[in-house]
C-alpha cells in the first residue's frame, strides 16, 4: 500500500485521495521524496546476469525503479529466497512427446535429426543415438540416469527424457513461452541431477536459475533464482538440494520448507558437486582444489574439513559407493591422471597416468569397477579394477569420435550411457 501511494503520488503530482496522507501530502512532499531516496539507496538495482546491465537501465523510469527497489532486495550469497522467489513463473514447461514432435522444434538446431533417434555406426556400443546441439563444454553436467532407468539429457535450453527400457522419448522440458523473452543463451541448461528416488529432476541454467520438476506428473515444483552466475553442478542429499555456481558459491536448499538454509564459498568456480552416503559434500574447483565439507550446512563461517589439490580443474569426480572416505578424480588434458583419495587424511592413495584428458569418472558398485571417459587424443572409455593400492585397466571401449563428456549408469549397472562432443549418446551393455 505504501509503495502504491508513492507511485500514485509520482503519477499525479498530488497525494492519493483515498489515503490517510491526503490531508497532509501537499504540505510535506519532501517526506515522500526522502523515503523514496532511502529505499533506492538500501535496495540498489540488480545487475542482469547476462548483459551486466542493471534492471533500472533495462527498464528506465522513476516508477519502475521505485517498484523494484521497494520489493526486490539485493541478493547476497546468504540471501534466503522468499515466497515471491518460490512463486516465480516456471522457467520451463512440460511438453509430451506428441506435442513437441508436432511443432517440429527440438533444441534450436537446424539438423533434421531428432534427439535420441537411432544412428548407424560402427561403434562397439549396443546403440548410438542422436544428440543434436549437445553443448561441447567440459565444465557442464548434462547427462544423468534415474533409478527407474530414465535418462535426462540437456540439449541447448531444453531437457529430453528417454526411457532406457522402452527405448522411447518420454517428453521434453522446454523454455516457457509465456515467461518472458529471456535470451536463448541465458537459458542454456548447464547442469541437471535426479533425486535418489527418481521422481524429481533439478535443472540449473546459465542465468543462475534452478528449477525442480516432479517428472511423474509433469509439474514444476519450485523455481528459484538462487545464483547470480551460471549453475554448473547439482547434488541431492535426501530433501536437501545443493548447487554450485561460476562465482564459487554453494547454496543449500531445503525442498520441504522451500527455503535456502545455508551457503559456503570456495576458491574458483564450482564445476562438480556430490554428496556421499556418509553425509560429506565434495566440491571440485576450476583452481584444481577438491574440498570436502561436513553436513553442518547452516554455518555462515563454514570451512572445508579437508582440501586436496591436483594440477587441473576437479571436474571429473565420484565417491566410491562401497568404501567410505574414498573418492576418485580425473585430471584435464595437462594432467591426465586418475587419482583415488582418502578424504579422512587428505592423501592420494594411488594414481595412474592415462596420457589423455579425463572428462568424467563413475564408480559401478555392482561391478566393482571405476569407469573413466576421455577426451584428446583417443576419446575412449576405460574400465578399471581397484585392488588397493593398485588401479588396473581391464577394458577400453571405442565409439565416440570426439571427447566423452558425460557418463551415467542405470540402477543395476547393466547399462552405461555416455554423451560426447560428437553429439551422440551411446548405450553400452555392461
Amino acid at each position: 500500500m505504501f509503495s502504491r501511494r508513492i507511485i500514485q503520488r509520482n503519477k499525479t503530482g498530488a497525494p492519493a485521495a483515498s489515503t490517510p496522507l491526503s490531508s497532509r501530502g501537499q504540505k510535506n512532499t519532501s517526506l515522500l521524496d526522502t523515503v523514496r531516496q532511502r529505499l533506492w539507496i538500501d535496495s540498489p538495482p540488480r545487475h542482469h546476469p547476462d548483459t551486466g546491465q542493471s534492471e533500472a537501465e533495462a527498464q528506465p523510469g522513476v516508477i519502475s525503479q521505485l517498484k523494484r527497489a521497494a520489493i526486490t532486495p539485493r541478493p547476497t550469497p546468504s540471501h534466503r529466497p522468499s515466497h515471491k522467489d518460490n512463486a516465480a513463473e516456471p522457467m520451463m514447461e512440460w511438453m509430451p512427446v506428441g506435442e513437441y514432435n508436432a511443432e517440429n522444434y527440438y533444441c534450436g538446431s537446424s539438423d533434421d535429426l531428432q534427439p535420441f533417434s537411432v544412428l548407424n555406426s560402427q561403434s562397439e556400443s549396443q546403440m548410438m543415438l542422436a544428440a543434436p546441439s549437445l553443448l561441447d563444454d567440459y565444465y557442464s553436467n548434462l547427462l544423468d540416469c534415474s533409478c527407474h532407468g530414465v535418462v535426462a539429457l540437456a540439449l541447448g535450453s531444453s531437457v529430453y527424457l528417454w526411457n532406457s527400457e522402452t527405448c522411447a522419448v518420454v517428453g521434453r522440458l522446454a523454455p516457457n513461452r509465456s515467461a518472458g523473452q529471456a535470451s536463448p543463451h541465458s537459458q542454456t541448461v548447464l547442469s541437471l541431477c535426479w533425486s535418489r528416488d527418481g521422481r524429481r529432476l533439478c535443472i540449473g541454467n546459465r542465468r543462475g536459475d534452478i528449477e525442480l520438476w516432479d517428472v511423474e506428473y509433469g509439474l514444476s515444483m519450485k523455481h528459484v533464482s538462487s545464483h547470480r552466475s551460471a549453475v554448473r553442478a547439482l547434488s541431492w542429499k535426501h530433501n536437501l538440494l545443493s548447487s554450485g555456481s561460476d562465482l564459487g558459491h554453494i547454496h543449500h536448499y531445503d525442498t520441504r520448507i522451500a527455503a535456502q538454509v545455508g551457503t559456503v564459498t570456495q576458491q574458483g568456480a564450482v564445476c562438480s558437486l556430490q554428496w556421499s552416503d556418509n553425509d560429506q559434500l565434495a566440491s571440485g574447483s576450476t583452481e584444481g582444489l577438491l574440498h570436502i565439507w561436513d553436513s553442518h550446512i547452516n554455518s555462515q563461517l563454514q570451512k572445508p574439513i579437508t582440501t586436496m589439490r591436483q594440477l587441473t580443474s576437479v571436474k571429473a569426480m565420484h565417491w566410491c559407493p562401497w568404501q567410505k572416505n574414498t573418492i576418485a578424480t580425473g585430471g584435464g588434458w595437462k594432467d591426465g591422471e586418475v587419482r583415488i583419495w582418502d578424504t579422512k587424511f587428505g592423501t592420494c592413495v594411488t594414481s595412474v597416468q592415462t596420457n589423455s584428458q579425463i572428462c568424467c569418472v563413475r564408480w559401478s558398485e555392482e561391478k566393482k569397477r571405476l569407469v573413466t571417459g576421455h577426451g584428446v587424443p583417443h576419446h575412449r572409455i576405460s574400465s578399471w579394477v581397484w585392488d588397493s593400492p593398485d588401479l588396473i585397466m581391464t577394458h577400453q571401449l571405442s565409439g565416440h569420435t570426439k571427447r566423452v563428456l558425460h557418463l551415467a549408469f542405470n540402477k543395476d549397472a547393466s547399462q552405461m550411457f555416455t554423451a560426447g562432443a560428437d553429439q551422440s549418446v551411446q548405450v553400452w551393455e555392461m
